[in-house]
């Protein structure tokens, strides 16, 4: 006699990916149709995003403790690659915005804007927040979801517990397996948290906020997709020397999606920890290269830092010459990397590169007030193309890596 297979076992045995389309679809038709009822289905996605941003410090933590302590001693963890790819992608998507800036370039509508934020006032302070942040405290660091200080103390503590008795690595290496299987139970509610952040977005926004600014929305999501579909394969065949796209549709189909809609990082984590794990990825690498890609590789925050100074630059009718383009280009790839540090993200270090043009920090405010508008775009498209990227440069360098091996 044949057990009929439970509801959650014919849940989870849909295609994810098809299951999120559908929430997309249900998700915009009820905000269209009651956008009441759309508000009230936005719980949903909220307890989704924070159920993701609850279990990645501590996923994170044992995990990169587990797979150091149990490391072996001719084990590789090909991270200076995987750093490099993330600089020089991080560098091209601002080489990119600066281009399509040149060839399209935009204005603006200032208006006056309130914010309740403070601006970064130079790289030093951005190399002093990620400094602090390093050395937090272990028990804050987990509360916070600070991932820097994060893997520097699993990290730390990995290497000691690797001359620990053979009975303290596996009891780690259970326990890592018990939060991981935490982590893919919630990555299987994705569809029901997606269909309620949908909800809620259409009902509360709309799109009427955005029509104004459509000519920059489309410059920032044009540079967002040609560093997607053809600066990331690049990058990728460089390393391969194959057809990279597989790969990159692959990683914009499994944590690009799910990261346009959570629009954080730190809670797609888990979603490319998941992603990489099926992409038969190397743990000892991805559960270190992961989370230092939600801080540090930040592509769509170039973009995004680049084309909005740059666009202030214009309304001002202020002239900008090749070198100037290029040192603006380096201090948004630096400053990117920080912009997980820095309270309103990539949005507020666009003041920082506002000064390189002398332009007033009260106008490069008002320009702040312009990306939370447009937010709702802006914000996912970069999420999606930063977290996406973190697995297309570690799944480049892991593959490259185990055919030199292989060899």
């Amino acid at each position: 006699m044949t057990t009929s297979p439970s509801l959650y076992a014919r849940w989870t045995s849909t295609s994810l990916v098809l299951r999120i389309l559908i929430g997309i679809v249900l998700g915009t038709g009820v905000a269209l149709i009651s956008p009441e009822i759309g508000k009230t289905a936005h719980i949903f996605g909220q307890l989704f995003v924070n159920a993701l941003k609850a279990v990645a410090p501590i996923l994170i933590f044992i995990l990169v403790i587990s797979s150091i302590a149990n490391q072996r001693a001719d084990a590789s963890t090909h991270m200076r690659p995987i750093i490099l790819l993330y600089f020089i992608g991080t560098f091209a998507a601002a080489t990119v915005a600066v281009i399509l800036s040149f060839l399209f370039p935009t204005e603006l509508s200032l208006v006056t804007t309130e914010t309740t934020t403070n601006a970064p006032q130079g790289i030093t302070e951005i190399l002093q927040s990620l400094l602090f942040r390093l050395v937090d405290n272990p028990v804050n660091a987990l509360l916070t979801g600070n991932y820097i200080a994060i893997l520097a103390w699993a990290i730390g503590i990995g290497l000691v517990l690797r001359s620990a008795a053979e009975q303290t690595k596996t009891v780690m290496h259970d326990i890592s397996d018990a939060v991981t299987g935490i982590v893919q139970f919630v990555i299987q509610l994705a569809p029901i948290g997606i269909f309620g952040l949908v909800a809620g977005t259409v009902s509360q926004t709309g799109i009427e906020s955005l029509l104004g600014y459509t000519q920059l929305l489309m410059l920032l999501v044009s540079a967002m997709l040609i560093v997607a579909l053809i600066v990331n394969p690049i990058i990728v065949f460089s390393k391969l020397r194959e057809n990279p796209y597989p790969l990159v549709f692959r990683a914009l189909r499994e944590s690009g999606i799910t990261a346009f809609f959570t629009r954080s990082s730190a809670a797609n984590i888990p979603v490319n920890l998941n992603l990489c794990k099926k992409l038969d990825l190397d743990e000892d690498t991805y559960s270190v290269s992961i989370p230092l890609g939600a801080t540090i590789n930040m592509a769509g925050a170039a973009i995004t830092i680049t084309i909005m100074t740059l666009a202030a630059v214009n309304t001002l009718g202020i002239e900008v010459d090749l070198t100037t383009a290029l040192l603006l280009s380096i201090l948004a790839s630096v400053g990117a990397c920080g912009s997980s540090g820095v309270a309103g993200g990539s949005l507020l270090l666009i003041p920082l590169a506002c000064s390189l043009f002398n332009i007033p920090n009260d106008v490069a405010m008002q320009v702040v007030g312009v990306g939370f508008i447009i937010g709702v775009v802006q914000d996912s498209a970069e999420t999606a193309l930063n977290s996406s990227t973190d697995v297309i440069f570690t799944a480049a360098v892991c593959e490259a890596e185990a055919r030199k091996s292989a060899s």
